[in-house]
């Protein structure tokens, strides 16, 4: 076991690496950057950031209108730039660490990440681990209801569905869960706020945030209400096709284990359909499926995360991830990037750990990794 995990932990090393060369590669052939954003901000020709900029306004004051000898050349790089002192896109180069060669960013950011050093942020003035130490209770607030609410529809779903399989209310719940996971996510958002958040119809729900204005002082009952009133438009989206997964999965595996000579040994002893069904078949076929709560909470707290948190504006790391995108924060997007995937390897060897633990007859380490 503990040669098994070593090796899993040894191999999150070269996948990480490859995770942030792949992305930092693309970041440096993509268009704009944090120089052409303060320099687009300084020409007024900024539409698409989402942050208010600050840093840039020091180099204003110092930005004169005429270029010195050589200035052209410099500034050729950056569109927008002509007619800026080159030393001042030198410092803003310096400011951002643009003037240094790309290998030796790509090493530092490296070095940096390895000590959870992810910098600050380039227009807020604050540290991307406090920026995601901010963000971060929101997104799990998501991921653990959603999981929770997908387990308890899901598995007595997928019971009934084994049951009755090949009925009309197998074909018609699996027709309902089909297409439901067919819909996009942010669509059904979309729906939900024009029909129940004051779009067009309805005023039932609130259109941003997880709490109401003034929520520190409400009663502690009504602060639960409040929390769980603005999670119910952000989970029903993102629900939607979250059910369809778990519950064929708790389908086949009961109908797998229903199949099984021990089953009929069981109804042969006259032991009742309900004895039969859940002291029995119950124990084995949600093995898989209690195994795979790591995963399916990791794929939760991902999915669709993005999106829904921007249209539902929850600052949450989804949104700070959108945002940071938006206006070229180089370390919050590979800070939340570099979480992300390591709390995505983490969770998997929890997964695969959690399979072999509750299932003794899975045996990783007696395969090659």
């Amino acid at each position: 076991m503990s040669a098994y995990i070593a090796r899993r932990i040894l191999l999150m090393i070269p996948t990480l690496l490859g995770i942030l060369f792949v992305s930092f590669v693309v970041v440096q052939f993509a268009p704009g950057g944090p120089v052409e954003r303060v320099i687009a901000q300084l020409s007024g020709a900024d539409t698409g950031g989402t942050s208010r900029i600050s840093g840039g306004g020091d180099f204003a004051q110092r930005a004169p209108g005429q270029v010195g000898a050589g200035g052209d050349a410099i500034n050729s790089k950056y569109r927008g730039a002509q007619g800026l002192d080159p030393d001042f896109i030198k410092k803003l180069e310096a400011q951002f660490g643009f003037d240094k060669p790309a290998p030796e960013r790509f090493a530092l950011m490296v070095w940096n990440f390895a000590r959870f050093d992810f910098g600050k942020s380039y227009f807020r003035d604050v540290s991307v681990l406090q920026l995601i130490k901010e963000k971060l209770p929101v997104s799990i607030s998501l991921g653990l209801w959603l999981t929770l609410i997908t387990y308890l529809i899901s598995i007595p779903l997928g019971i009934r569905k084994a049951v009755k399989d090949g009925t009309r209310f197998d074909t018609w719940t699996s027709t309902v869960l089909v297409l439901g996971y067919a819909i996009p996510g942010f669509l059904f958002a979309i729906l939900l706020i024009i029909l129940f958040a004051g779009g067009s119809f309805f005023n039932w729900f609130p259109l941003r945030g997880l709490t109401s204005d003034g929520w520190s002082q409400f009663p502690w009952y009504w602060k639960i209400v409040d929390y769980f009133w603005h999670l119910t438009l952000p989970l029903i989206a993102m629900g939607l096709g979250a059910f369809t997964t778990m519950t064929f999965l708790t389908k086949n595996s009961f109908l797998d284990e229903i199949r099984k000579q021990y089953v009929m040994t069981a109804r042969a002893k006259g032991c009742s359909e309900g004895r039969v069904l859940y002291g029995h078949v119950f124990r084995n076929a949600m093995l898989i499926v209690i195994a795979g709560f790591p995963g399916t909470f990791i794929h939760a707290f991902f999915s669709g995360s993005l999106l829904i948190e921007t249209i539902f504006s929850l600052d949450g790391l989804g949104l700070l991830s959108f945002e940071s995108v938006l206006n070229r924060d180089y370390p919050v997007v590979f800070g939340t990037l570099y979480i992300f995937s390591l709390v995505g390897l983490v969770i998997n060897l929890i997964s695969d750990l959690t399979y072999m633990w509750i299932d003794p007859r899975i045996d990783f380490e007696a395969r090659e990794v």
